[in-house]
């Protein structure tokens, strides 16, 4: 049993503390925000994830995870300490980090000899050397302390699962101790850990999220390429997928990626490629494409509606969260497609699980509707953007019957072409070729 520390209550953060705890550690989750903190204690959780609250709930009846907004209560008994911060984009697509310094300056005020400091946010190469240094000008008297870095490899949805059951722990230090002690801290996970220096780890996550990202944007391309040839992408992807060498995740083609994740990290690993003199073509065509599915989108939607301009229809969104089982809204393509509808002149209503609470405030125009057959009543077209598994199982007769034109535009090609026909849709999916575009 260990004494954990853990700064910021994120999305990462909370799931950090969560599980740490449930491992068996004393954890003290500390956030500046009093309001999250409040929310806590009450039982309010800062984001939704599945099995979240349970756990908390759990752990906090153990006395395993307590709250506070002091680093000096929290710094107090600490053997280690997970800065996990947010790392939103700056202006030039760099990280912006000052979360990080202000985290790393109230730590360097509390810190105790022999403190391990964790980065846990994704943050640029060379962060892990700048928290030491910030720390050295904030305190010169401390000596014993040292920064490692241990980034997160958590899925939206799936993050408890992902933490308890990681593919590799990746630990980076300078100091071999240091790691090795942060290296045991995971033990219990069972999985393989790698070590290796901080910059070297910090550039791991980067690539790992940059890679991923690539393959959504790759297999989107082929889509297009799809739809002008008469192929079936899900066919394609599907092919080739059973190639060892490529594997079937993250080729699912559709209007694009979005979250707290790809967008930002491809941005700043390419910003920090400019800024070493690198020209990372590959980086921006990844994000090109990206923006143009989003856009692409839009025009297919005038296709199907065959017009030119979409004033006085009424298009319903079935989804709005970036990905399912979230509610995180940060560059989601609804957001984008939703804008672009209503300043065409669309009248827009969208209906998600969880997310309308927090898509209503970056879409104040768009009607949230309660449940997806009211939200179908009077739609000249319905736009899947979220793969919900409760999508899959809505009674599309009805939905047909209740609209005024039944047209689908399925983003996430959860459905079947030749059903929807059946049915009487007239549908379009995303590179479905001769089935479905």
């Amino acid at each position: 049993m260990k004494n954990i520390c853990v700064v910021g209550v994120g999305y990462v953060g909370i799931i950090t503390a969560a599980c740490f705890a449930d491992l068996g550690n004393n954890v003290m989750a500390l956030d500046i925000d009093e309001t999250k903190i409040a929310g806590l204690k009450d039982g309010l959780m800062p984001i939704y994830e599945p099995g979240l609250k349970d756990l908390v709930d759990r752990n906090v009846l153990a006395n395993r995870i307590n709250y506070t907004t002091s680093y000096e209560e929290a710094l107090k008994d600490a053997e280690f300490v997970f800065i996990a911060v947010g790392t939103p984009s700056g202006v030039d697509g760099e990280a912006d980090l000052q979360y990080v310094a202000s985290s790393a300056r109230a730590i360097a005020d509390h810190i105790k000899e022999g403190l391990i400091i964790i980065n846990k946010s994704t943050v640029p190469v060379g962060t892990g050397d700048w928290v030491s240094d910030i720390i050295r000008e904030q305190n010169p008297e401390v000596e014993n302390f040292s920064v490692v870095s241990c980034p997160e490899f958590l899925r939206e949805g799936s993050a408890i699962a992902d933490f308890m059951n990681p593919h590799r722990i990746v630990v980076g230090s300078l100091d071999e101790e240091a790691a090795e002690k942060v290296a045991r801290l995971h033990l219990p996970l069972r999985a393989p850990i790698l070590v290796t220096d901080l910059r070297t780890a910090e550039m791991i996550k980067y690539a790992s999220n940059a890679f991923l990202a690539t393959k959504i944007s790759f297999i989107n391309e082929i889509a297009n390429i799809c739809e002008d040839l008469g192929a079936d992408v899900m066919e394609v992807s599907n092919g080739m997928g059973f190639d060892s060498r490529i594997g079937p995740s993250f080729l699912n083609a559709g209007i694009g990626y979005g979250g707290s994740c790809f967008p930002k990290d491809v941005k700043a690993l390419a910003y920090m490629a400019e800024k070493s003199g690198r020209h990372p073509q590959l980086l921006h065509s990844v994000m090109e494409i990206n923006t143009d599915r989003r856009v692409m989108a839009v025009e297919q939607i005038k296709s199907l509606l065959d017009s030119d301009k979409l004033s006085g229809k009424v298009i319903g969104m079935l989804g709005l969260s970036f990905k399912p089982n979230t509610d995180d809204m940060r560059d989601a393509p609804s957001i984008t497609i939703g804008s672009m509808l209503l300043k065409d002149g669309a009248v827009v209503k969208a209906f998600d699980p969880i997310a309308m609470e927090e898509a209503a405030k970056l879409l104040p125009d768009v009607e949230m509707v309660d449940n997806p057959y009211t939200m179908a009543e009077g739609c000249d077209l319905l736009i899947v953007n979220t793969e919900w598994n409760e999508f899959r199982q809505l009674d599309l007769k009805r939905i047909k019957k209740v609209m005024r034109n039944p047209v689908l535009f399925d983003g996430r090609n959860i459905y079947d072409p030749t059903k929807m026909a059946e049915i009487g849709f007239r549908y379009r999916g995303v590179g479905r070729g001769y089935n479905g575009s």
